[in-house]
């Protein structure tokens, strides 16, 4: 059964997914959005702050939203999205993490008659730790439409 508008509630959260980064991804996804050393170049990355290759913070918004469809959307009655508020990338994401995501929503509101709109906080992490965060403003299809 797809997840409708009505089916949410405030407060409702939900913890899913997993996903490993591995090194070449990190280099081949950097070398076509986000070419910085720190990013594409293993030698010139230890010499960085981050004392290694990372992954672009784009990055990690995109495996976050692979790990967000897998675990959540793809059972969701989900329209799209009117954009994401306060996305935070709090550390960097390296080779060999493993991403999970959390879910809250933090509000709905009806849209239109036939949908609802839901400001759901989304949470990365790796192991206990958040990697990066952002609210979704989500449409989600009302069951009666």
């Amino acid at each position: 059964m797809p997840i409708y508008f009505e089916d949410l509630s405030v407060g409702d959260t939900e913890t899913f997914g997993t996903y490993t980064v591995t090194r070449e991804e990190i280099v081949e996804f950097a070398r076509q959005y986000d070419p910085q050393p720190f990013h594409v170049d293993p030698e010139a990355a230890a010499q960085s702050p981050f004392g290694g290759l990372v992954a672009s913070g784009w990055h990690t918004t995109a495996m976050t939203m692979r790990v967000l469809v897998d675990g959540f959307l793809a059972r969701a009655a989900t329209r799209g999205a009117l954009g994401v508020d306060e996305l935070r990338w709090y550390d960097p994401v390296r080779p060999g993490d493993t991403l999970s995501a959390r879910s809250e929503v933090l509000a709905t509101e009806s849209w239109s008659d036939d949908y609802g709109k839901a400001d759901v906080r989304v949470e990365t992490r790796v192991e206990d730790d958040v990697v990066c965060s952002m609210i979704g403003l989500i449409l989600f299809a009302k069951r009666e439409s």
